[in-house]
């Protein structure tokens, strides 16, 4: 991938029209979409380095600056991302599913946490320009519970015998799980080995930036700054003005017309708060799911013969007026052994690893803050809610009830899950007032050349993979700032 490399020399004191702050789903999809408009440039301001997909094999790394290192963590639960030009898009496993149409709805329908200010109709278009623009191969079924209005680009891949065998039982609520992980030959990515090393796909069969946008970063429009970290924002009334960024202990400074700010749930409220820009529970709400691994040991019946590493998602649990009370899950159906294979004779494959995860409430008590000395970015969480555990549990309990289709010989608890790498919340969307940090369209409510990008805006905890609706969103963004200039 050629890259507009420049330096911060070259930047510094520079004016351009749309500064965009991280390189990960957020900001790559809006840009995608922006530079059709722009007459001016564009210049992305990335902490990272590019780390190439050969590079990232060959290493088995996804960046060289180690995650932990950009926070003071006060916990012991883990926040994955990845560091670098393409962010989340170089290390995710490429899980693609949409939210459920109730997951926008969740104050309105179950009387718990938020609304979001855009709902699933108006989301489905943009779902599907996301799943045309990376390849993503899917089962056609899913429409049952996620209406769509497009065919999935590529077929789904190859389910396990026991997907077989649920999707017979289930219709409803089994399906094969939608991914970036190509499933045939096409003219854009390799296909999946189904080698269960997703994090360094070696056959580069997963959507990235690299594959994604081959040619985005060398737009003639754009500039790319390399290893510079955005400390803050000037801003003068509602207007920001400049951001402020160090580069090998130097500091730059870099103006602009409309700025986008799509750094991690972590760093973005970082940014805001040291430029004491704090409007609503900016940098509160800090969320991600929560789960369980379980390990389901078969009578007499061979699994494990899909073709990738996960094959199934479950919606058994997913939906329902139980929402009022307890989280909704899915349950994910593995191709893979995380837990080893079984040593009885004759049964080394006849197991079913799933993996369960569960939506949580956002708290005012997870939150980022920023150290006043060293203006790094300190994370709060005190775990998750009972609301999300109630949820787990009731699935933990009720698997045998799941389960009924298939021949089950027993059922392991192998552990709860730490992290689901999916950082969310600390500045998320809503209308001016309740709260929230940024509106409809992703602009703050006070910096009204000021947008947010990624999941730092999402409302609430979907038991659903964000990735897709991340880039939905961000495209939607755009188009409402440029397309149809419908924004007030």
């Amino acid at each position: 991938m050629d890259i507009n490399r420049v330096s911060p020399e070259r930047v510094g004191n520079k004016h351009y029209e749309l500064i965009i702050i991280g390189s990960g789903f957020g900001s790559t999809f809006f840009l995608n979409e922006a530079v059709k408009h722009i007459a001016g440039r564009a210049l992305v301001i990335e902490w990272g380095d590019h780390y190439p997909w050969a590079a990232q094999v060959r290493d088995q790394r996804n960046s060289d600056i180690p995650q932990d290192s950009t926070y003071e963590n006060r916990g012991d639960k883990p926040w994955n991302m990845t560091i670098g030009l393409g962010g989340g898009m170089n290390c995710w496993f490429s899980q693609a599913p949409r939210l459920h149409p109730k997951d926008f709805y969740m104050k309105t329908h179950f009387g718990v946490s938020n609304d979001w200010p855009v709902d699933y109709d108006e989301l489905e278009p943009y779902y599907c320009q996301v799943e045309t623009m990376m390849s993503i191969a899917g089962d056609p079924a899913m429409a049952r519970i996620l209406p769509r209005s497009m065919p999935y680009p590529l077929p789904p891949h190859r389910g396990t015998t026991v997907d077989e065998m649920m999707k017979a039982a289930m219709p409803e609520h089994h399906f094969i799980v939608p991914t970036g992980r190509a499933s045939v030959v096409n003219n854009k990515r390799g296909v999946c080995c189904s080698n269960a090393t997703c994090y360094h796909c070696p056959a580069n069969a997963k959507f990235t930036a690299e594959n994604g946008f081959p040619s985005l970063f060398s737009h003639p429009k754009v500039d790319v700054c390399l290893r510079s970290e955005v400390k803050s924002l000037d801003y003068r009334g509602d207007t920001i003005t400049a951001a402020v960024f160090e580069s090998k202990g130097k500091q730059y400074r870099v103006y602009g017309d409309m700025f986008v700010l799509g750094a991690n749930a972590i760093q973005a409220p970082a940014i805001l708060l040291r430029s004491d820009i704090i409007y609503g529970e900016t940098a509160l709400n800090l969320h991600e799911q929560i789960g369980a691994d379980v390990e389901v040991y078969l009578d007499g019946l061979a699994a494990l013969n899909g073709s990738t590493i996960s094959t199934g998602l479950n919606y058994y649990f997913y939906d329902g007026d139980f929402r009022k009370e307890r989280g909704a899950s899915v349950v994910g159906f593995e191709n893979r052994w995380p837990h080893g294979l079984r040593l009885e004779p004759g049964k080394w494959h006849h197991l079913l690893p799933l993996n369960i995860v569960t939506e949580d409430l956002p708290s005012l008590d997870n939150r980022v803050t920023v150290d006043p000395d060293t203006g790094k970015a300190i994370i709060h969480h005190t775990g998750p809610s009972e609301y999300g555990r109630k949820g787990l549990d009731h699935v933990l309990n009720n698997l045998d009830e799941l389960l009924a289709a298939i021949p089950v010989e027993s059922i392991h608890f192998r552990r709860w899950r730490i992290t689901e790498s999916h950082v969310q919340g600390t500045l998320r969307m809503g209308e001016d007032g309740d709260g929230s940090v940024v509106d409809h369209s992703l602009m703050h409510h006070r910096k009204r050349n000021l947008m947010v990008v990624g999941s730092s805006t999402f409302p609430t905890c979907s038991a659903s993979n964000p990735s897709v609706t991340v880039a939905a969103m961000s495209i939607r963004a755009a188009d409402l700032l440029y397309g149809k200039g419908a924004l007030a």
